[in-house]
């Protein structure tokens, strides 16, 4: 009996690993994406984004058995109001993702993923009361140099990075509090979404400035593509990271800026120089920090 409990576990895990880790790569491949649509308008793309990832988000939902769950979810109007407010900042943060790849600032948009972990600790010490080991704190101050030493090459704060990581870290605090499941949740936050992005669709249809019905066949497919790119990947992480143990999650997190950070200077040309070098430099050390204090914390547990 123990055999096949144990043997059911390590399934569990081995699935649940190939579903984040498809999730992970399609993230880290997805500026290739969002180059393919930099040509049309950013809302545009946003809009058809949101409404192209229902019929999946709902398929899935059908598939899963969990419309019961949703049904309860609709009729609460606390949910309705906190998943409002979670649509609302995974839109921003579409939002900027999109327009920094689309102008050549992929780069940045990786060092906000990385830092993003390192912020949503931050959060859970100011919000949560959560406690930080002397381990946490010290990659905290490594990233805050990191950002500090952008600052001052620059001349400004690097906004992209800290905008992408601050608004997915509100984001996943906000969304613990939603009493639905990821896929249920997902699918209740781009059906609020998409009632102004099917508005906004029609408009520009009306007024013939859209790329859907006015556009080429490669720009309607582009757009309608827009919608599993965005859906699969994130449903893809919602039933693995179930399967898996949190420092798994924790790790395997970096795949994604990683790949991204590749496809930025190795295939994009972005400038990467010795200021920017040194700034991720400081990152990947306190993300090292902060991987082993999370592994270290997870093996006394």
């Amino acid at each position: 009996m123990a055999t096949q409990a144990l043997q059911l576990d390590a399934d569990n895990a081995r699935r649940g690993f190939l579903l984040a880790l498809g999730a992970y790569l399609l993230w880290g491949l997805l500026p290739f994406y969002m180059k393919a649509v930099a040509h049309l308008p950013l809302a545009e793309v946003i809009a058809h984004r949101i409404v192209w990832s229902v019929p999946i988000a709902a398929a899935v939902l059908v598939w899963a058995g969990r419309t019961a769950d949703f049904k309860a979810a609709i009729r609460s109007p606390r949910t309705i109001a906190m998943a409002a407010l979670t649509a609302a900042l995974i839109s921003v943060n579409w939002g900027i993702y999109v327009w920094a790849i689309a102008v050549d600032r992929t780069v940045e948009t990786a060092l906000g993923y990385y830092i993003n972990p390192l912020v949503s600790v931050v959060v859970g010490a100011l919000l949560l009361g959560e406690r930080l080991d002397r381990l946490q704190i010290a990659a905290v101050v490594l990233a805050a140099i990191a950002v500090a030493v952008l600052t001052v090459d620059a001349g400004k704060l690097p906004w992209v990075s800290l905008a992408l990581a601050f608004s997915f870290a509100a984001y996943g605090f906000f969304r613990k509090t939603l009493p639905i499941g990821p896929s249920q949740g997902f699918l209740l936050e781009v059906l609020l979404l998409s009632v102004p992005a099917l508005a906004y669709i029609v408009f520009l249809i009306a007024n013939g400035q859209d790329h859907f019905v006015s556009g080429n066949a490669a720009d309607t497919a582009l757009l309608i593509g827009c919608g599993p790119v965005t859906a699969v990947p994130l449903l893809l992480f919602a039933f693995g990271a179930r399967l898996l143990r949190l420092s798994t999650i924790g790790i395997m997190q970096y795949i994604a800026p990683t790949i991204v950070f590749l496809i930025a200077v190795l295939i994009f040309g972005e400038p990467f120089g010795s200021t920017q070098a040194i700034a991720f430099g400081l990152i990947w050390t306190a993300l090292a920090i902060y991987s082993w204090s999370m592994f270290t914390s997870a093996r006394k547990a």
